[in-house]
């Protein structure tokens, strides 16, 4: 993998740092056993990501139902191939290096795909020049949506929420005195301020809310926290919430880089209100105008961000599927699911907080 962390750019994207992915192979986080086996494609600076999945967790771009029509008409879906960053539905490059060397690479990668009679090879969140690239008859486009904050040039919190109108602008602030009035104590924390005892604490509390949510275990575990911590620590934040006694109650993991603030991982210990809006939402766009960040991608999903600031953003993916039966079908599904996203793009737009122009 190539040193991508070595960039000429200050601080590059940070989910293709060759770091990142070895602290998720060197903690076995992404593994045969874990159903995520790296196959990257590498030649000289050029990396593109790429997993054999034995499953379709973790992605956030959800084809279960298209798995269940292959193993339905008597054929394996699994294993897939999928280029994503895993557990990170982050938008960004799906490649690092030169463009024309890493489309070479594809090219005979989907020659391979065919001779192994592989179901499908799945591109998730791709960066729009590497959409632009990629997109054509081979590859199908499916459309999402997520909720991202714009910076437009605030200078403090206060001229974000100057721009709603009153009642949300009310409910922010309601928000956030109930969490100050709580008695719990918050503080930002960036990498090298982060100790292994903390990355613990952090991951204890990660995989207990993975667990009141799920039943099931977080993705990641504490050695690939503890290694982030120790590599990766000039792009990483983490926001705190310790009671009285000092105990951790609460946390919020971030990355950044020169453009762009990542909300990532969150885990608590008791529920306290608005706690989650505080430390995910809040205290994440304090933090992006400190750092004067142009962007704030607080992750998947998640409605409720709208009416807190959070504006509906296009999410795209590219999926080859090997069967021409199914790829029509699957055309077909997407062009039907398309008109869904445009009617909620224009939805969410409506329920924005801001004021009206004029």
């Amino acid at each position: 993998m190539p040193d991508t962390g070595n960039s000429t750019a200050p601080l590059p994207y940070p989910f293709l740092r060759s770091e990142f992915f070895a602290a998720l192979e060197q903690s076995g986080s992404t593994s045969a056993e874990s159903g995520w086996q790296p196959l990257h494609l590498a030649e000289g600076d050029t990396f593109i990501p790429r997993y054999a999945k034995s499953h379709s967790r973790g992605e956030y771009v959800f084809d279960y139902s298209w798995a269940d029509a292959y193993q339905r008409a008597g054929l394996p879906y699994y294993p897939k191939w999928l280029t994503a960053i895993p557990f990170t539905p982050c938008g960004g490059p799906r490649w690092a290096g030169d463009d024309h060397r890493a489309l070479a690479l594809i090219g005979e990668a989907l020659e391979e795909a065919v001779e192994q009679q592989l179901s499908s090879w799945h591109i998730l969140f791709p960066q729009r020049s590497h959409l632009a690239l990629l997109e054509g008859e081979q590859w199908l486009l499916r459309r999402g949506v997520q909720y991202h904050w714009q910076n437009r040039d605030y200078q403090e919190f206060a001229d974000f929420t100057a721009q709603m109108n009153s009642r949300k602008r009310k409910m922010v602030n309601r928000e956030r005195r109930m969490v100050a009035d709580s008695g719990l104590q918050i503080t930002l924390r960036y990498g090298e301020q982060i100790d292994a005892e903390l990355w613990r604490q952090f991951h204890t509390l990660y995989q207990l809310t993975y667990l009141k949510r799920s039943g099931g275990r977080g993705y990641l575990n504490e050695p690939f926290f503890q290694q982030l911590g120790a590599t990766m620590a000039d792009q990483l934040a983490l926001v705190c919430a310790h009671d009285g006694g000092g105990r951790l109650i609460a946390a919020s993991l971030f990355f950044y880089d020169h453009s762009t603030l990542y909300g990532r991982y969150w885990g608590c210990l008791e529920e306290y209100d608005f706690l989650h809006f505080e430390l995910c939402y809040y205290r994440g766009i304090e933090l992006a105008i400190a750092r004067g960040l142009s962007r704030f991608d607080a992750g998947a999903q998640g409605e409720h961000k709208i009416v807190r600031g959070f504006e509906p953003v296009e999410t795209h993916s590219l999926h080859w599927l090997g069967e021409p039966n199914f790829r029509a079908a699957v055309a077909d599904f997407l062009a039907r699911e398309g008109a869904v996203i445009d009617d909620h793009l224009a939805a969410a737009a409506e329920l924005l907080p801001y004021k009206q122009a004029g």
